[in-house]
C-alpha cells in the first residue's frame, strides 16, 4: 500500500492534538494505521501520559487495552479449531471441558433463577449469543450480584462464575463469554492464557509491548487512567485492572486470572500487526508467520447472528454508569446494514469509508479499533478514559478514520 499522502498525516496529526489541547479534551491519546504489508500508514501520539502528569504520551506508552483483548483470544481459540483439538458447535465437549457451564441457572426478570434448557458451544461463546453479561452492563444482572456485586476486573475467576440472563442460543448479549473462552483454552492446551499468547502469537509476531502481565519497561509506561465526571471535566483515577500491575512473586502469577474478554496491555503498534495478519488472509506481512488459514479469517468474518436481531438496534445499558454509559445501536453506520458478529467482533459498515461487513471493537477505557479487508486496512486510536462512551474519543476515532479514507483514495 502506498504511504500516505503528507497532507493527509498533518491532518491526522492536527485532529490528534486538537483533541489534547482543551482544558476537559482528552488528556492524551494514541493513534496508529496499518495497510496489508503490515507496514505503519501512521503512528502519533499527543497530549499528555496523564492529566496529572507533564510527561508526553508517546508511541511507546502502553495502555490496557480491555475488551480488544477478545480478538486474540478469538484467534487463539481458532488456531486450536484448525487443529481439530476443539469443536465449535459441540456443547457436551465445551461443557466437559468447563463443567462450570453445564448447571447455569438463567436469571428471569424478576430476579428468580430457572435451569437453561440447552448447553453452551463455543460458536455461542465467541459470539455472544451464550446467554452471559457483564454486570456493568445488564441491570438484571448487576441487581441480582447484590448486595456483593461481580467485578469482572478483580482478576479473579470467582467474579467470572455469574448466571446466564438469556437461554443459550436465543438472543446476543454482551458479556463474560470469551473469558470463558478463554478458560477452555488454557485447560485444552495446558497453559496459562497469557504464555498460549506469547508462544503462539505474540512472538511469532516479533511483538514485545503486548502482555496480560506488563514488563517492568511496560509499566514504566503505563498510561494513567481518568474519569469524566458529568460536567466534562477529567479527573485522574486508579486503575480499575490493578491486580494485574501489582504482581510480584510467581505463586501471585498463578492465581491470577488471565482474561480473554479484557486482560491485555498494548501499544497500538503492536495490536496493529495483529490487525494486519486478518488483513493478509492470516499471515503476518511483516514475520510471513502464518496464526490462521485464509479460510478461517473468512469464517470469522461471517455474520453469525443473522437469525437474531440486527445489532443496529441493540441499546447497551448504563448499569453501572462509573464504568460504561448507555448507547443506542453500537455503531453508527449506512443505511440498509443492520450489522452483525462475526467471532468476537462486531462487523459494521460506517460513513467514514469503510467498507460495510468491517470488522471492529473497542475496549472500556475508550479504546476503538478497525479492520476493513476489502479496503487493505485498518487502525487503533487509544485512550484511557471511564466511562465508556466518551463523545471526544469517539469524535476523533470517526474523524481520524474518515481522514485516513480520504488519504487512501
Amino acid at each position: 500500500m502506498s504511504p500516505l499522502p503528507l497532507a493527509t498525516q498533518e491532518a491526522v496529526k492536527n485532529l490528534i492534538n486538537s483533541a489534547c489541547i482543551t482544558e476537559n479534551g482528552l488528556p492524551g491519546a494514541s493513534v496508529a494505521i496499518v495497510g496489508k504489508d503490515g507496514k505503519l500508514l501512521f503512528s502519533h501520539a499527543g497530549g499528555k501520559r496523564g492529566h496529572v502528569n507533564s510527561e508526553p504520551l508517546t508511541t511507546d506508552s502502553v495502555f490496557w487495552i480491555a475488551s480488544c483483548t477478545k480478538l486474540i483470544t478469538g484467534i487463539a481459540c481458532m488456531q486450536l479449531v484448525e487443529q481439530g483439538r476443539i469443536s465449535l458447535d459441540d456443547s457436551e465437549e465445551t461443557e466437559r471441558i468447563c463443567p462450570e457451564l453445564k448447571d447455569l441457572k438463567v436469571v428471569q426478570e424478576d430476579g428468580t433463577v430457572v435451569d437453561k434448557k440447552r448447553g453452551i458451544t463455543l460458536r455461542m461463546l465467541l459470539s455472544h449469543t451464550a446467554g452471559f453479561g457483564y454486570a456493568f452492563m445488564n441491570d438484571k444482572l448487576r441487581d441480582y450480584s447484590q448486595p456483593i456485586g461481580y467485578d469482572e476486573f478483580s482478576g479473579d475467576i470467582r467474579d467470572f462464575k455469574q448466571p446466564l440472563v438469556h437461554q443459550p442460543g436465543e438472543a446476543w448479549e454482551y458479556g463474560v463469554n470469551i473469558d470463558w473462552v478463554g478458560v477452555v483454552i488454557e485447560r485444552v492446551t495446558g497453559k496459562r492464557l497469557n504464555d498460549y499468547f506469547h508462544q503462539h502469537i505474540f512472538e511469532p509476531l516479533g511483538l514485545t509491548q503486548i502482555s496480560m502481565i506488563p514488563t517492568s519497561a511496560m509499566k514504566d509506561n503505563l498510561v494513567y487512567m481518568h474519569h469524566r465526571d458529568l460536567n466534562g471535566k477529567i479527573w485522574p483515577r486508579d486503575h480499575l485492572l490493578r491486580r494485574a500491575l501489582t504482581l510480584e512473586f510467581k505463586s501471585e502469577q498463578e492465581s491470577y486470572f488471565n482474561s480473554g474478554g479484557a486482560g491485555c496491555f498494548s501499544t497500538p503498534q503492536d495490536y496493529c500487526q495483529i490487525l494486519a495478519v486478518l488483513l493478509n488472509d492470516g499471515t503476518s506481512p511483516t514475520t510471513g508467520a502464518q496464526l490462521l488459514k485464509k479460510q478461517t479469517v473468512n469464517d470469522m468474518f461471517c455474520d453469525q447472528i443473522a437469525h437474531l436481531p440486527p445489532l443496529c438496534e441493540k441499546y447497551l445499558s448504563d448499569a453501572k454508569p462509573d464504568l460504561a454509559g448507555p448507547s443506542t445501536g453500537l455503531h453508527p453506520t449506512v443505511e440498509g446494514d443492520r450489522q452483525g458478529w462475526g467471532l468476537t467482533f462486531l462487523l459494521s459498515g460506517g460513513s467514514t469509508g469503510r467498507s460495510v461487513g468491517t470488522a471492529q471493537w473497542s475496549g472500556l477505557p475508550n479504546l476503538f479499533w478497525w479492520c476493513d479487508r476489502e479496503n487493505g486496512v485498518g487502525g487503533m486510536v487509544c485512550a484511557q478514559i471511564l466511562p465508556f462512551g466518551d463523545d471526544k474519543v469517539f469524535d476523533l476515532f470517526q474523524d481520524v478514520e474518515a481522514a485516513i479514507y480520504k488519504g487512501l483514495v
